[in-house]
Formats: structure tokens, sequence, C-alpha cells
């Protein structure tokens, strides 16, 4: 065989059968499954362990109750992808790059760094210090921000060195961690919003995988982000207000540094040949996406630092200001607060979803539609009040 006929050969195989749907649903389901019945036992284990959530002053619980349901979550992640291994339309998925393995790894230190914190706590140096290596190992085992496209000018393609794309690669894999972790403060919030940012990048991984007529080294993002998806809708049922059991850091960083790890994975599927001045929203779809889905809970930790840091304190330090308490304070309920935040982070990530796979006109006339609607309903207990004064 010729060289040439190697090439072929390799691209050839490369090639998958099309979008695996029925397969990346039965990724979902499993996930949702085992999460939802390995959470049943975490919850009587975290109990036993004293992984125990005391009620404070900034908490929104008045009882007792246990934490540690990351354990659950990643069960379901682990599973769910040992399975998707198994399956012969995804099998070819985990030949051609580490993507996988290096979710599964980092995941699991960082899910041990918060049963740690769940159950003894962290200061937040330690948790840091955590969160740095578990984001290190997605880098040592092959997955970074590699190649960033810049719209300056007539476009151009910004190839990262090691070094650069290491240091990216943790930046923002840190930062979405955090922005989970700090988002985790009502029931049901943080695993909705993994939930819904999880798919919103399966559809995206989708959408690449048809543009791509089925290429396998698109699968490894969709069969993360639709185990993801399943883990957080299995522990849901255990966690919407009110909540049997927390997840704990345990699980709200894990389900940051699951979208990260996805989202970096999803981030080098654009074919090369793609890039133009054209097609700039295209190109940026991955980065959209990224900042779509994590707009609400980092401008949150923005404003906490921000916050703290000009009362003097640490900007580590917790209090009781965060976006989803200011809703409280204004009269929405518990699960209106929730089903807020699930609101503007649905409508920013399928916006930029949608964006790369359908008509950007249309697509921008629900965007709109959908962030008045937002607003709106936002706003209803502060209108109900200025009528209720002026009257």
């Amino acid at each position: 065989m010729s060289a040439t006929d190697s090439i072929l050969h390799v691209a050839q195989e490369s090639r998958g059968a099309g979008v695996p749907i029925r397969e990346l649903l039965l990724v979902l389901f499993t996930a949702s499954v085992v999460t939802f019945l390995a959470t049943g036992g975490v919850r009587v284990a975290a109990i036993a362990f004293g992984a125990v959530a005391i009620p404070r002053d900034r908490d929104v619980h008045t009882k007792p109750i246990p934490r540690m349901g990351g354990v659950g979550i990643y069960a379901g992640i682990l599973v769910s992808l040992l399975f998707a291994a198994q399956l012969p339309a995804l099998q070819r998925g985990f030949e051609f790059t580490s993507d996988v393995p290096a979710a599964l790894v980092a995941g699991g230190v960082i899910m041990l760094v918060g049963i740690v914190d769940d159950r003894w706590g962290l200061d937040a140096l330690t948790k840091f210090v955590g969160q740095v290596t578990a984001a290190g190992l997605l880098v040592i085992m092959g997955v970074s921000w590699f190649v960033v496209y810049s719209p300056i000018g007539s476009g151009s393609t910004i190839v990262l060195d090691q070094l650069q794309a290491g240091l990216v690669t943790v930046g923002v894999t840190v930062v979405m961690i955090n922005a989970m972790n700090f988002v985790d403060g009502l029931d049901g919030l943080a695993a909705g919003l993994g939930l819904i940012s999880a798919l919103a990048i399966c559809a995206f991984s989708m959408g690449l995988l048809h543009e791509q007529g089925g290429d396998v080294s698109v699968y490894p993002p969709a069969m993360m982000a639709a185990a993801l998806a399943g883990a957080c809708l299995g522990f849901l049922p255990h966690n919407f207000q009110p909540a049997r059991i927390f997840m704990g850091d345990s699980g709200s960083m894990l389900i940051g540094l699951m979208l990260a790890t996805i989202s970096t994975s999803a981030s080098g599927r654009i074919p090369l040949n793609a890039y133009g001045s054209r097609d700039i929203l295209g190109l940026l779809s991955p980065l959209l996406l990224v900042g779509a889905v994590m707009f609400i809970p980092v401008l949150d930790l923005l404003l906490a630092i921000v916050r703290r840091t000009r009362a003097g304190v640490s900007p580590f330090s917790p209090d009781k200001m965060h976006l989803h308490h200011r809703l409280l304070e204004i009269g929405h309920s518990h699960r209106r607060v929730v089903l807020l935040i699930y609101l503007w982070v649905g409508v920013l990530a399928f916006g930029a979803v949608g964006s790369a796979l359908f008509d950007r006109r249309i697509v921008v006339l629900l965007l709109a539609g959908g962030l008045v609607f937002a607003l709106i309903v936002t706003a209803v207990p502060s209108l109900r009040g200025d009528a209720d004064r002026s009257a």
C-alpha cells in the first residue's frame, strides 16, 4: 500500500456513519438512571460519613441536609461513558482522542477534592490547588485550546504553543469550576444549569457531526455532553426544592470541570477550511457557546469578587448577595428563582447553538423575543411592588 493509499485509508477510518442520535440518547438515559439510583445510596452514606450541611445565616435551607451528591453524578457519568465504549456506533470515538479518559480522570480528582471539602471543609487555597491539579491533568492528557480564531482585521487563527495552550485551558477550566461552585446556592439550580448547558453543547456537537459527515473525532464532546446531561437529569429528582440531598462541592466543581472539558473538546472541531471573514459567528460559536452557557454563573462570580474586594474581605469569603439571593429578595419564590435562571441560561445557550446551526435572522428574532420575555418575567415582582406602592 502506497503512502497516499495509507492516508486515504486513515481518513476513511475516521469517518462515522452519521449522527448516532439513538446511541447518544442511550448514553443520556443510562447516566440518568445510574445517577438516580446511586444518589439514594450516596445520601445514606453521606449521613453516616458526616457530610451534612448544617444551616448557616447565608443559607436558604433551614434543616440539616446531606451533601456529597457529586458522587452519584460521577457514577452516572462514569458508567454511561463506559457503556458508550461498548456501543459499536460510538466505539471508534474513543480511538482517536483521549478526551473521554481525561474527563474521567480529572473528574475523579475534582470529585475527591469536593468530598473532602463536603466532609471536613477546605480553605480556599487548598481547594484552588485541587482545581488547578484537575485542570492540569486535562492538559497532560491532551485536552487543550490549541487554536483560537481572531476576528480582528480579515480574520486569522492564533495557534498556541504547548505552554500557552496549557495556561489557557487551566484558566478556562478553573473559572468554569468556580462559576458553577458559586452559583450552587438553591435547590436544583446547579444541576439544572448543568443539564441545560450539556444539552446545548450536545446539540452543537451533533450539528458539527452532521456537517462533517459523522467524523468520529467529534464524538467525544457529544458523548460527554450526553452523559453529563443524563447525570444532571437523574440527580434533579433528589435535589429539586425541597432537596433531600445537596450535590456539594463534589458535584458543582465536577459539573464545572465537565463543561470546561466538553467545551474545550468541541472547540477544535470546526474544519480548518471553514475559516474566513464571511463566517465569523460560526467560527466563534464554540467560544460564544461557552460564554452563553456560563454567562449567568460567571457574572455572579465576577460580581461577588468585586463586591467582596471592595468590602475588604477575601474574594472567596461567603455571603448572601448572589444573584439568586437578590431574586429572592425582590419577591420571587425559591422554585421561581431556579426556573428563572434556567430560562436565562437556556435562552442564551440555545441562542448561541442556533446561530451556528440555523438561519441566523430567525435565531436573532427568537433570541430577542426570549430575552424580552425573560426580562419581563424577572421584573414582575418589582413591577407589582411599584404598583402597590403607587396605589
